[in-house]
């Protein structure tokens, strides 16, 4: 039984802070994964600069609500969900990702959740639980599931290396030399003929 654990941000739909910044004219929210592989500093920080600038929810899911997944997204997902089970492991919240898995016709996503003040300030956030993609892909593996996984950023190495297989998709030239043991596509046809091999 296979199960393709793919990540959100950089290789369904666009990274979402990196919209933000160039929406509210803040250059330093550019920061993503890619740049800082430990996710909570990543994020304390976020919520700094947000308070900051008295910054909260709204403008943020404004934002979500002008982005489209990437060109030949969906069609990618929709063809790979009619091979296999597949699901979204990302490390953004439940606030940010549903009108994104709206857009991209509902798949299944486990993701993480924001603690929201009243006046729609951001004073938190909960993870679903430690090192959520690897411990997701050990989990389903512990309840029969080959996976084969795919992502973009530090975040998601973990679980590309403890998968059946897994691929880089998109990814950082640094993270290619870093690990050049793992296969690295650019387009979703490729892509999706490598998670094919594998099916079997």
């Amino acid at each position: 039984m296979n199960i393709v654990c793919l990540d959100l941000e950089g290789v369904l739909v666009p990274e979402i802070w990196i919209a933000f910044s160039k929406a509210s004219g803040i250059p330093e929210l550019k920061k993503t994964t890619r740049d800082e592989p430990d996710y909570d500093k990543l994020m304390r920080w976020r919520l700094g600069v947000l308070k900051e600038h008295g910054l909260g929810l709204k403008e943020i899911q404004d934002t979500i609500a002008t982005i489209d997944p990437l060109p030949g997204a969906k069609e990618f997902l929709d063809e790979l969900r009619s091979l296999t089970q597949v699901i979204i492991i990302s490390d953004t919240f439940t606030q940010f990702a549903t009108p994104l898995m709206k857009k991209l016709g509902w798949p299944t996503i486990f993701c993480n959740s924001l603690e929201v003040a009243p006046n729609g300030e951001i004073t938190g956030f909960k993870m679903r639980i430690e090192n959520s993609k690897l411990t997701t892909v050990k989990a389903l593996q512990s309840i029969g599931y080959d996976t084969i996984a795919s992502g973009d950023s530090y975040n998601d190495l973990a679980m590309i290396e403890a998968s059946k297989a897994g691929f880089l998709f998109r990814t950082t030239d640094k993270i290619k030399a870093d690990y050049p043991h793992l296969k690295a596509f650019e387009e979703y046809n490729e892509l999706l003929d490598a998670i094919k091999e594998h099916l079997t």
